[in-house]
C-alpha cells in the first residue's frame, strides 16, 4: 500500500481517505491541544502549538515516517501553509532542558538568535513568534523568500535555487531591524491574527504623522549629527514626506490584515467618505494610525526593493528610448547666468 500524503494546512484534518483511530500510544509522551512544544524541522528545533488532537495511524494508514501518533502543529511565528501533522518522535516538551538543546544545535548549525521567534516578511505574510528563550529560526519564513525552515530550498527543484543564487547578486536594500522590533512585529501579527485584537482606539497616539514629525525634530537636534548622513537639514523634510505619503498609498493595498479590514472601511468612512465629513477636512491615513502599522511599511520596504530591480532591468533594456543620446550645449547666456 502507498504511503499517505502529510497535509500542509489546517484545512486538511487526515493524511489520506484511510480511517486512522483517534487515541495515543501509552509508551510516547503525550501532549494537550494548545500545549506549547519544541518541534524538530530539518536539523533545527522550533517554538510550536499543537492545534489539533492526536492520531494513531496504524500499518496500513502511516505516512513515511511510520505508524504511531501524529501530531498537528502550528510553528509559531510561521504562515499556516508551514502547519503540519508530525510523527510524536519529532516533540519535545518546552522545558529549560530541551531549550538548551535547541540552543546548542542553533549554535552549531550557525543560526543566530535572539531568543525570539522568527520574523516574517510581511506585507502580505505574518511576524514570527514570540516565545521566551526559543530560537530565532531563518529570516523571512513565511514572507516572500520562500526558504524552507532547515535553510534549504528544496521542493521546488534546481531552478528555483539557481534564481535564488542569482538574485543574491543583486544590490540590495538592507535594513537593520532592531531585535525588539522584530519582536513588536510578531506581537502585532499573534495580536490580530491569531488573538482577533486590534490596534485601537484610533486615532492612535502619536499618529504616523505626528511620529515622523518627532523623529525628524529629534534628527535635526543631534549634535554632532550622525557622520553617514547627508545634509539631514536638507535630506530629512523630503524623506519624511516620502514616507507619510507612502504610508497613506500603501495601507489600504499592503499594509492591512484581514482582520482589519472592515475597521479600515469604519475609518474611511468616519474621516474621508461619510456624509458628515466636510470636504477640505479629510484625513489621511497618516492622521489616523500609528506605529503599528508605519513599522510594518518599513518592513515592507523590501518589496519597494524588488520592484525597483525590476525598474532597473526595464530602464537598462529600454535605454536607447529613455535616455539623451547627446547633451546639447547650453547657450552662452545660459552659463553666464549659471556662473554668476
Amino acid at each position: 500500500m502507498s504511503p499517505c500524503t502529510l497535509p500542509t494546512s489546517e484545512s486538511s484534518s487526515n493524511f489520506s481517505s484511510g480511517s486512522p483511530t483517534k487515541m495515543t500510544s501509552p509508551a510516547e509522551p503525550t501532549y494537550d491541544v494548545n500545549e506549547r512544544v519544541l518541534c524538530y524541522h530539518g536539523p533545527l528545533i522550533y517554538e510550536a502549538k499543537i492545534t489539533k488532537p492526536p492520531i494513531v495511524h496504524t500499518e496500513e494508514t502511516a505516512p513515511p515516517s511510520g505508524p504511531g501518533p501524529y501530531y498537528f502543529v502550528h510553528y509559531k511565528g510561521w504562515k499556516q501553509t508551514w502547519d503540519e501533522w508530525v510523527p510524536v518522535s519529532r516533540l519535545l516538551k518546552l522545558n529549560e532542558q530541551n531549550i538548551a538543546t535547541q540552543k546548542a544545535l542553533q549554535a552549531s548549525s550557525g543560526h543566530g538568535g535572539s531568543g525570539r521567534g522568527p520574523l516574517v516578511g510581511g506585507s502580505s505574510g505574518g511576524p514570527g513568534g514570540s516565545g521566551v528563550g526559543v530560537s530565532s529560526g531563518p529570516k523571512g519564513a513565511g514572507s516572500r523568500g520562500g526558504a524552507r525552515k532547515d535553510g534549504t530550498h528544496g521542493g521546488r527543484g534546481q531552478k528555483r535555487a539557481r534564481d535564488e543564487d542569482d538574485a543574491s547578486k543583486k544590490p540590495e536594500l538592507k535594513l537593520t531591524v532592531p531585535d525588539t522590533l522584530k519582536a513588536t512585529l510578531v506581537d502585532d501579527w499573534e495580536s490580530i491574527t491569531k488573538n482577533n485584537q486590534l490596534a485601537a482606539p484610533l486615532p492612535r497616539s502619536p499618529t504616523v504623522q505626528e511620529l515622523l514629525e518627532q523623529w525628524q525634530e529629534y534628527m535635526l537636534k543631534l549634535d554632532p549629527k550622525p557622520a553617514h548622513l547627508r545634509e539631514p537639514k536638507l535630506v530629512l523634510p523630503t524623506i519624511v514626506s516620502g514616507l507619510t505619503c507612502y504610508f497613506d498609498r500603501s495601507l489600504g493595498a499592503n499594509l492591512l490584515y484581514r482582520f482589519e479590514r472592515p475597521q479600515y472601511a469604519a475609518v474611511r468612512k468616519e474621516y474621508i467618505t461619510g456624509k458628515h465629513v466636510i470636504v477640505g477636512t479629510e484625513k489621511e491615513m497618516s492622521q489616523v494610525y500609528g506605529a503599528e502599522h508605519l513599522l510594518r511599511m518599513i518592513e515592507s520596504v523590501f518589496l519597494i526593493r524588488d520592484y525597483v530591480n525590476e525598474l532597473l532591468k526595464w530602464m537598462e533594456a529600454e535605454r536607447d528610448q529613455l535616455f539623451l543620446a547627446e547633451y546639447p550645449s547650453a547657450s552662452l547666456n545660459y552659463q553666464n547666468v549659471s556662473r554668476s
